[in-house]
């Protein structure tokens, strides 16, 4: 979907999500964003260290603070929980296992923390989680550090860590482009998601 305002595409997803019956298909939209901060529902704003000429939009997932920009790649699920029998953790593990195959691909170990949601390189952070569930249904999703300026970072505690250092796909095997990434990570999540069917737009 290409660079995507951030506050319209969290209008849109609501939007699907409350119009939508149970028989209309799940979607997954893959974009980026220029760059902006966001705050999970109940995020310190205290975790934003910094003034910052860059917008700060408090949203509705779970979380804390993360910042998204250019070069990271977005993946938004927006899908019936009800419908495929599938938890919020259980979700949560699978967009973590999704990125984990994927970064195995290009060669990087990464791992999840039972205690820190989102997926780790050598401790430093290179994906998040957020989610937000209403009447059985989500929406928001994963972000993938893939080829971005990390700099902005440095001005939060990123997901609410003091400390927390983060890292990236190209520091490991430039060059990547986002919209490679987007390839395999669409095909984890299919398929640990059990679906049968996928069309693209």
């Amino acid at each position: 979907m290409g660079l995507r305002d951030y506050e319209h595409t969290w209008a849109a997803m609501r939007k699907f999500t409350s119009e939508r019956s149970n028989d209309d298909c799940d979607e997954v939209w893959v974009l980026q964003h220029p760059p902006v901060y966001t705050h999970g529902l109940n995020s310190n704003p205290d975790h934003l260290l910094h003034d910052t000429d860059i917008p700060v939009v408090k949203t509705d997932r779970g979380g804390q603070i993360t910042y998204h920009g250019p070069g990271q790649l977005v993946i938004y699920t927006l899908l019936d929980l009800r419908r495929k029998n599938l938890g919020i953790r259980a979700l949560v593990n699978t967009l973590e296992n999704a990125a984990i195959l994927t970064l195995g691909q290009y060669g990087v170990v990464a791992k999840n923390k039972k205690d820190a949601p989102g997926v780790y390189v050598d401790g430093r952070k290179i994906a998040s989680v957020g989610l937000k569930i209403r009447t059985g249904c989500c929406y928001h999703g994963l972000s993938i550090n893939v080829a971005m300026d990390l700099s902005p970072f440095s001005r939060i505690n990123p997901c609410g860590y003091v400390g927390l250092e983060v890292c990236q796909l190209s520091e490991y095997c430039p060059p990547v482009r986002e919209i490679e990434v987007a390839v395999p990570i669409i095909g984890h999540l299919a398929r640990l998601l059990c679906y049968d069917v996928v069309t693209t737009e």
